[in-house]
This record gives structure tokens, C-alpha cells and sequence, in this order.
């Protein structure tokens, strides 16, 4: 299999619409594979076009730069990942975007309910929260917080 052909970052950021400092960026956090030429200037894979779009696809939908490296960690960096790579990454996508679509319908739902704050202002809360029993969970939306944790951290290790 012949090397995959290497690209200036210039080109990169021309070919996914964005600024050369952010695709440098991208390289400094690990999210997608550079080397240095004789004569210092980043060259990239030309397969980084698909990452970077990926990573703005993510990021779009609210995924952490944490969480994208972890999901282009399953791609490989020495050659043009394949269309059954990309097949293997997206199966993982979908698992966190499902993930997501039950966190939000939970959160659509609770909005009507209580989503564990504990701010016991409503009178709703004594119902679901009794003697504010959540509190101990810590501060901020734990009933809410804790089933979207959950699903990521089991549609994540599979």
C-alpha cells in the first residue's frame, strides 16, 4: 500500500473552511496526527480533512474535545481509515447519540417534574425530593446529571 500523501496545514484549513490556528490547535491536543518536515512545518495526512470535519460535527453536538479524542483514539493514524473504520467509529456515535436523545426526553419530561436540584422553592419538590434526600448526591441536577453520566460512561466502554 502506497504512503498516504501528506499536506500542508494551509491546505487543511482551506479544504475544511477553518483558520490555520485551529487545525495547529487540533494537532497540540492530539485529536489529529501531524510530523514535522526537514524543514520544521507541520505536514498532515490528507485524511485529517475527515477528521476535522468530524471533530466539528461533534463539537456541534455538544461532545467535549475529551470525548471526540477519545472516540478518533479508535481510528488509525498510519493510513486512510476505511469506510468499515468509519463504520466501527459511527456505531460508537450512535450509541452516544442515543444516549443523548434519552437524556433529553428524560430532561423534557422532568421539566415538568423535578430534575433533583434541591432547591425545594416548588411545591412539587416535597413530593420527589422529600427532606431534600438528593442534597447528599451533591449540588446542581444529580437525578438528571447522573442518568446522562451514566449512559455516556455505558455506551462509551462497549
Amino acid at each position: 500500500m502506497a504512503p498516504e500523501p501528506m499536506v500542508s496545514i494551509g491546505f487543511i484549513a482551506k479544504r475544511t473552511g477553518n483558520a490555520v490556528s485551529l487545525i495547529r490547535y487540533y494537532a497540540n491536543e492530539g485529536l489529529i496526527p501531524s510530523v514535522r518536515t526537514s524543514g520544521g512545518n507541520r505536514a498532515f495526512p490528507r485524511s485529517v480533512i475527515r477528521r476535522v470535519s468530524f471533530i466539528l460535527i461533534a463539537q456541534n453536538m455538544g461532545y467535549s474535545l475529551a470525548e471526540i479524542k477519545s472516540l478518533l483514539s479508535t481510528l488509525p493514524d498510519n493510513r486512510t481509515p476505511t469506510q468499515a473504520d468509519w463504520a466501527k467509529l459511527s456505531t460508537v456515535f450512535n450509541q452516544h447519540i442515543e444516549a443523548k436523545i434519552a437524556a433529553l426526553t428524560s430532561l423534557k419530561t422532568s421539566l415538568e417534574g423535578c430534575i433533583g436540584c434541591g432547591c425545594l422553592s416548588l411545591d412539587r419538590c416535597r413530593l420527589y425530593n422529600t427532606d431534600d434526600k438528593v442534597a447528599a448526591q451533591g449540588s446542581g441536577a444529580q437525578l438528571l446529571d447522573e442518568n446522562v453520566q451514566y449512559q455516556f460512561l455505558v455506551s462509551h466502554k462497549k
